[in-house]
């Protein structure tokens, strides 16, 4: 293992002065509001590279160049979708958000349809993200754990240990600066770590190509021949996840869902200092993915050659690249970069679920005659919760068979058809409160049918919610109308 002391050393000093740098810009926090949503005084640059390192920092680094290594680059084509998703989320979503006081994206509901509805739809946030970012956790733990398996402290610890330890390690780090520091540490955290790890994918590539020992021409000569570089897919069918009509159609809604209707996303967005800040964020972060994730898989393919195609976990293939073949020093600095991008995206997590249920959930009903101050800790009591949640969420993942990025997104594609319906139906039909649970339940109900039962690819879920749900709720209110009618 060419991960020495050095490399460890490196890695302790960073992330201690990630942690440091992240309380310090956080600041001290008057009210939960300045806690979750930092008075809105967050620069839109800024916005944006958090929402590109809070969407993609973790699962990017160590799970494309997996996908890619086993695949090709039909990946690429979902981020075609998303920035078609993000146009449609800048100019019909994000103005509902902008229209008063709201801190949560499904305040937004409460407004059109009850208190019901947003409440319903917090706790679905609430679960599903648990789970999604459970999975997040896992992935980020999985460099760590090669590490220590180099050591003779753990030689002899079993995969389980070891993982559980790695978890833990970076949950509490996690933590710290999330706990004191609020959104404003998450958002200042997400902008350095951004350019720290797509700084860590070019000098892997580099590195990686210097390995090799073949020409670029040589390179594109070998894995164009082998479909390594293949982009595009013509195929028309509803089993393939990465064709060219299940990539861009199912990433414009998955992301219209993720960046429209997640609170993990939103919260960020709001933070910006105006809705025509906010929307220039979200756009021009869609541009960047589709870079970050070229990048990335580029990697993954190039590693194919350099492995010889080797049988390997996805998951592994990058990190046993960094650990075992990186030049001491260069290794320490970009696992740096990669536990420090990965626990920035998981405390947008904890900062997220917080506020939903502080806001959402909390303050409506049991803190109404709170003080500011008393809110404030209150929300800091229910991030250390979340993060302990968030903990044992990441323990049922150590054993998963699916890469982690795959399984992040199809846990996400339960619910994030329903949640966009729902909201869809708000802005386009004229539905009310009942209705609307109708759909959103409906929707959730059938997806896990789609989900179970059927062989639909992961790409069409929740465009599939999403007609369930407006379906449903149309023929209801149809229905209805027959009814009082006779």
């Amino acid at each position: 293992m060419n991960f020495s002391y050095i490399d460890v050393i490196i890695v302790i000093v960073y992330l201690i002065g990630v942690t440091g740098y992240g309380i310090l810009k956080g600041g001290k926090q008057k009210s939960a509001r300045d806690y979750f949503i930092s008075e809105k005084a967050v620069p839109w640059w800024a916005v944006c590279f958090a929402v590109v390192a809070t969407e993609t920092s973790a699962l990017t680094f160590i799970s494309i160049p997996g996908v890619a290594y086993l695949g090709n680059l039909n990946f690429l084509q979902l981020a075609i979708g998303y920035i078609i998703g993000r146009i449609i989320v800048s100019y019909f979503l994000l103005p509902r958000y902008y229209e008063g006081e709201l801190l949560t994206a499904y305040a937004y509901l409460d407004k059109r349809f009850g208190p019901k509805t947003r409440n319903f739809a917090s706790s679905v946030f609430m679960i599903t993200r648990l789970f999604a970012d459970g999975v997040r956790l896992y992935a980020t733990a999985i460099p760590l754990a090669i590490i220590l398996k180099g050591f003779n402290l753990f030689s002899a610890a079993p995969d389980w240990q070891i993982y559980v330890i790695s978890i833990t390690i970076i949950a509490f780090i996690t933590l710290i600066y999330t706990y004191l520091g609020g959104v404003r540490a998450v958002i200042w955290t997400d902008v350095i770590q951004m350019f720290i790890y797509i700084g860590g994918g070019l000098l892997s590539l580099y590195v990686l190509s210097a390995n090799i020992k073949l020409s670029p021409g040589e390179i594109f000569s070998t894995l164009s021949s082998s479909g390594k570089l293949d982009f595009l897919n013509f195929h028309f069918d509803f089993t393939m996840p990465y064709t060219i009509l299940s990539s861009i159609i199912g990433g414009a809604f998955l992301s219209m869902a993720s960046h429209g209707t997640d609170q993990l996303i939103v919260q960020r967005l709001l933070a910006a200092n105006s809705l025509k800040a906010s929307q220039k964020a979200l756009i021009t972060s869609g541009f960047i993915v589709f870079i970050q994730f070229a990048l990335f898989l580029l990697i993954g393919s190039v590693l194919y050659i350099f492995f010889s195609g080797e049988q390997m976990k996805a998951d592994e293939v990058f990190p046993k690249f960094i650990i075992n073949h990186m030049p001491s020093g260069i290794s320490g600095i970009i696992i740096a970069g990669l536990l420090a991008a990965a626990m920035s995206t998981l405390s947008g997590s904890i900062s997220a679920l917080s506020s939903s249920l502080v806001e959402d959930i909390y303050k409506p009903y049991f803190g109404k005659n709170l003080s500011e101050e008393n809110l404030l800790k209150a929300s800091r009591i229910i991030a250390l919760l979340w993060c302990i949640a968030l903990l044992l969420s990441a323990f049922l993942f150590m054993n998963s068979p699916k890469s982690v990025v795959e399984l992040g997104l199809t846990i996400a594609s339960f619910t994030y058809g329903g949640l966009l319906g729902t909201f869809l139906l708000g802005i386009f039909f004229k539905a009310d409160e009942s209705k609307a649970l109708t759909g959103f339940v409906s929707a959730i109900l059938g997806m896990i049918v789609v989900i179970y039962f059927t062989p639909v690819a992961w790409t069409w879920y929740t465009l599939t919610g999403v007609i369930i749900a407006l379906l449903v709720a149309n023929l209801t209110s149809l229905i209805r109308k027959k009814t009082h009618l006779v």
